[in-house]
């Protein structure tokens, strides 16, 4: 046993020099006048906008191809991509590190201050709402810089049955930074202040999570208790989170008229509930011939009858494994990316070369993983906690898919670049099976090549199975929640339930993971995202499949579904592919991709 945690951030000497992003694109600081001048701008442009087109707007579309209605809307874009410029400033400098008070403060601030300017906005997309759809169809047919906003202004009105009178509108609007928005802070600023002791070392959860992954099976073990002891003392706490969030959002469904617990979401994601629930259930039932099975070979090669929680995903037995420097990181993924679409790799190559990137891990960082795409007048920046294991080169190329979308779709502009979750996905898990792919082809050692088909699948598992898990662990802690609050052990209780069903008889789920809902922040911070993972990831294994089958032509057609953002439908960006979300057969297709690399894997034992 070693008497050493081996991924600490100070020893990443093997990892080269892991980049932190330069946000001077978006402020040169937080005290800069640039940043100053555009809250005072945005202020006074607000307060002009609302004076100049309140109670104006049906008027205005009345008149010969809406009048001055398409100027009004270009205006409020421009306001648009200004406000989220501060925001996005505020929230990459807090993620920088959530337990500085400075950071803290001036992310409360800007979001105050941008909450105040977009109260004065919010009349803007309820008038629109309020035209009737003849008057409005005919000025876009007159005008084609109204008709230039036609996919926004489709979008907007798929609102309508659900918005509330205005002052109503106004209050959730002001209220959301007292209510939802306080919660989320001090889930976020919790998380990243606690620190679980392993091996006399106080480590950081993403390097806690990290150990995870280690050979040596003892620690694997003594990180999973750490994990619980302090989820287990942190539960009154994350318990109150999690039912003062379900219980704001029942009200807020209530008040709008929401039928069903998701239906918030499926509107959000522009997705039909028969859809997703289609999804779910082709998920469930694959449940025997994915992750059980999977799990049973996978205990096998580790000589148990069963893994342990801990265990999940534990690396093979037998394969030397040594951290993959950062620089050796972004050759895979960019060489991946090359080999689709040069234009990919090229725009891809920009996170590193302009220091779109933060990649290290340090204290009081953020947890995880993200793309955030800012506004379409800057450009995304990527955050990863990079810690060179094979998975954190998949995060990276994920991210980077999703980023190479966000440069892509930003053309369309701030009311119409940002894309609904379900499809905003597709870039980040066909980013992550470029690698894959990429890497598995110039692979044919059998022990090595076991080891990365098992690493894919794990985690196509974790973004497939394991999502649709947690999509039905919140389906009935949010149904639960409706009759009154539920206790922790109640939570560990659905937690417990709906996990052990996705991962079968070959996990045994030790005491202590009745805890780890605790620390999954998109329960926290948008209920109901993560079936979003799944959709994207069968999206990609039937896209991927179509892309070998016929490549010719595909990756202009694939860039070209990027390119538009959220300004199209799901069934329009797959109908040049030949794919049909609603055709019950497109998710076994892609369920079957998934099933096609177990089978490769038990192959690869009977050898």
């Amino acid at each position: 046993m070693t008497n050493s945690v081996a991924t600490q951030p100070h020893d990443a000497a093997p990892l080269g020099d892991l980049p932190r992003w330069n946000l001077s694109d978006l402020y040169p600081g937080m005290d800069s006048p640039e940043l100053k001048e555009d809250l005072a701008r945005s202020d006074a442009d607000a307060a002009a906008f609302q004076e100049r087109w309140r109670g104006q707007l049906a008027q205005e579309a009345a008149r010969p191809g809406g009048g001055a209605l398409a100027e009004a809307i270009h205006a409020y874009e421009r306001l648009e991509d200004r406000l989220g410029r501060l925001i996005s400033y505020a929230g990459l400098i807090y993620a920088g590190d959530t337990s500085d008070p400075a950071n803290a403060k001036f992310y409360g601030d800007i979001q105050a201050r941008v909450t105040d300017v977009s109260g004065r906005l919010l009349f803007f997309g309820l008038e629109l709402n309020r035209i009737e759809d003849s008057v409005i169809d005919a000025a876009m047919a007159d005008n084609a810089a109204l008709a230039h906003y036609r996919p926004w202004l489709e979008d907007l009105r798929q609102e309508k049955p659900f918005q509330l009178e205005d002052r109503v509108e106004e209050l959730f609007l002001e209220k959301a930074m007292t209510g939802a928005g306080a919660w989320n802070r001090l889930f976020d600023e919790t998380m990243t202040s606690l620190r679980f002791r392993v091996r006399e070392r106080e480590l950081s959860i993403e390097e806690t999570l990290n150990l995870l992954q280690e050979d040596d099976g003892a620690l694997r073990q003594e990180a999973a208790q750490a994990l619980a002891d302090v989820f287990r003392s942190n539960l009154r706490l994350f318990s109150l989170i999690t039912n003062t969030l379900a219980k704001d959002k029942e009200i807020s469904d209530r008040w709008r008229g929401f039928s069903d617990i998701a239906d918030s979401r499926h509107l959000a994601n522009r997705v039909e509930r028969p859809v997703v629930d289609a999804l779910a259930s082709a998920v469930e039932a694959a449940y025997p011939s994915i992750s059980h099975r999977y799990y049973r070979l996978k205990a096998g090669w580790l000589g148990r009858d069963a893994l342990d929680h801990w265990d999940r995903n534990a690396p093979l037995p037998g394969v030397e494994r040594k951290p993959i420097g950062w620089t050796d990181a972004r050759d895979t993924v960019l060489s991946a990316y090359a080999g689709f679409s040069p234009r990919m790799a090229e725009i891809a190559g920009r996170f590193f070369a302009e220091r779109w990137i933060d990649a290290g891990v340090r204290p009081g960082k953020s947890p995880g993983a993200f793309a955030h795409p800012t506004v379409p007048s800057a450009h995304p920046y990527v955050l990863v906690n990079y810690l060179g294991k094979p998975r954190d080169v998949m995060t990276l190329a994920h991210e980077l898919g999703h980023g190479v979308h966000q440069v892509l779709a930003a053309r369309q502009g701030a009311l119409m670049a940002p894309t609904p979750l379900t499809l905003a996905e597709t870039a980040s898990v066909f980013g992550e099976m470029l690698t894959f792919r990429s890497l598995l082809e110039a692979m044919q050692e059998p022990r090595q090549r076991r080891a990365l088909i098992a690493s894919k699948v794990e985690d196509m598992i974790n973004t497939v199975v394991r999502q649709i898990a947690f999509y039905q662990f919140e389906r009935r802690l949010h149904t639960e929640r409706r009759q009154g609050e539920l206790t922790a052990e109640r939570i560990g209780a659905l937690w417990v339930e709906t996990q052990g069903a996705s991962l079968g008889p070959s996990v045994r789920l030790q005491p202590g993971y009745e805890t780890f809902w605790t620390y999954v922040p998109h329960f926290i911070h948008s209920p109901f995202y993560v079936y979003a993972y799944a959709f994207g990831d069968c999206l990609v294994n039937s896209l991927y499949a179509v892309y070998r089958k016929t490549p010719d032509g595909f990756a202009e057609r694939y860039l070209q579904m990027l390119e538009a953002g959220g300004t199209r439908h799901h069934s329009e960006l797959l109908a040049p592919f030949g794919l049909d979300a609603t055709d019950p057969g497109f998710w076994q297709q892609g369920l079957s991709v998934i099933s096609g690399l177990i089978d490769e894997l038990e192959a690869l034992e009977a050898r």
